[in-house]
């Protein structure tokens, strides 16, 4: 039985008869095809992974659960996850990134379900910790497809698109599982965030495909070498993958994304809730302003791919600074202005957006696969993605002790201090700025 799972998830086998030159149209066709439903299906993911942060405040309200008590259940998803994205880093290297992808949405998508039906804290516990192994599967795959389907010439132009996922899902979460949650309450949210969730899988399940080789297209003559040579394939597998834990640039960019990631979930985890309890927005209009940055990070992460390749030549350092920067002016904007001023905090989260959107791809992933061997594109991905989510992790803990801490009852309203806070995050998108200038310089492991 257990074999026979393994089999399942196997890397898929070259196809007995190569195509031919004139079969370029149907390949890129068919890479087209897989292409669009990872990124749309990465997105989903997205929306199975962030619908919690829309039914806090509701959540607290009802007297479900505490400020803490949402922190708790939020940072057990990010240390889960950033397990889960080292482990599966490196499994997605040698899997069929099909079957590997679709089911980790499905199984998120079954828990958010799930979730919907209960109000126990240690249901919520143990699922939504679950849920974050099962997310795990989704940013690998993805990557590992890219590096398929991709060489590195074209790489930075379609991870660039690809990191759009990311911004595609938050708006989409952002907005509809919002309008469900305020029009039926919170329950109902996490049912629609499911229900999207198995829509996503079955379009996966339909349209994307593994390897060019098992469709017959082989792009080069070591990708047919290594096809028929397995062990020589599993070979370099590991020395490729060891090479990469050996890279101490990765370590450091792994530790810049960290603090990036606290910046970034302290507003996507954190950013409604902060709307309404500082500033008095509704659900709707904290949510909509939130998913503000959302949409701009899609222009973000769609330019920065294009950017880098065609004016930096391949190089990130300089727009990785720049946005860097512009995330750490935007989250004073939002954080430091006092007072109820609905443009600057849209201005705020268009800033924020165009930065984090340039972030998550550049910090979260491409410059460490840029000095990765490609063979290893996963496992770098992993090794981020792990020091990714601890930060994540850490900043919800820390941020739900924060707020419930610095919360006091005048007249029967719950009143918050966010000053400790407003500090925490601005000095985490800074810091990581600083720790992406260490390494300017390294290079890529396939030309040293």
């Amino acid at each position: 039985m257990i074999k026979r799972i393994l089999d399942f998830y196997k890397i898929s086998f070259p196809a007995a008869e190569p195509r031919h030159d004139e079969d370029a149209r149907r390949f890129k066709s068919i890479r087209l095809a897989t292409f669009l439903s990872a990124t749309m299906g990465y997105g989903i993911y997205y929306v199975c992974r962030l619908s919690m942060n829309i039914v806090r405040k509701p959540i607290v309200e009802e007297g479900v659960f505490t400020e803490t008590e949402l922190g708790i259940i939020g940072s057990c998803l990010f240390f889960v996850y950033a397990v889960g994205k080292l482990t599966n880093g490196f499994l997605a290297d040698r899997s069929n990134v099909k079957r590997f992808m679709s089911t980790g949405l499905l199984c998120s998508a079954v828990i958010n379900l799930v979730l919907g039906f209960t109000n126990s804290f240690y249901a919520f516990v143990l699922l939504w910790g679950l849920n974050g192994w099962f997310q795990s599967m989704g940013a690998a795959s993805g990557v590992v497809s890219l590096s398929r389907w991709y060489s590195s010439k074209e790489r930075g132009t379609y991870y660039g698109f690809w990191s759009a996922s990311h911004n595609i899902g938050e708006a989409l979460t952002f907005i509809s599982i919002a309008l469900v949650v305020s029009w039926v309450g919170w329950r109902y949210g996490m049912i629609g965030a499911g229900i999207i969730g198995l829509s996503g899988f079955l379009m996966m399940s339909v349209f994307m495909r593994d390897t060019p080789q098992s469709q017959g297209f082989l792009l080069n003559e070591e990708t047919i070498q290594n096809s028929v040579d397995k062990r020589k394939q599993s070979e370099e597998f590991s020395r490729a993958q060891k090479a990469v834990l050996r890279n101490p640039a990765i370590w450091i960019l792994a530790l810049s994304s960290a603090f990036m990631y606290i910046s970034r979930y302290a507003v996507n985890s954190w950013g409604v809730f902060y709307l309404q309890a500082q500033k008095g927005y509704d659900t709707l209009d904290a949510s909509f302003i939130i998913s503000i940055s959302s949409i701009c990070g899609i222009i973000g992460t769609v330019l920065s791919g294009i950017i880098s390749d065609k004016l930096f030549s391949g190089s990130r350092n300089i727009p990785a600074l720049f946005f860097g920067l512009m995330n750490v002016v935007a989250l004073c904007l939002f954080l430091l202005v006092p007072g109820v001023h609905f443009w600057l905090d849209a201005l705020a989260m268009v800033l924020f957006g165009l930065g984090i959107g340039v972030l998550i791809c550049f910090l979260g992933g491409l410059m460490a696969v840029d000095i990765a061997p490609r063979n290893a594109s996963g496992a770098a991905l992993g090794v981020v993605g792990i020091a990714s989510y601890i930060g994540a992790g850490l900043q919800d803990i820390m941020s739900g002790v924060l707020i419930e801490g610095q919360k006091t009852v005048v007249n029967g309203t719950d009143v918050y201090d966010f000053t400790y806070i407003n500090w925490f995050w601005i000095g985490a998108a800074l810091l990581s700025v600083v720790l992406a200038l260490l390494v300017w310089n390294a290079k890529s492991a396939d030309t040293e």
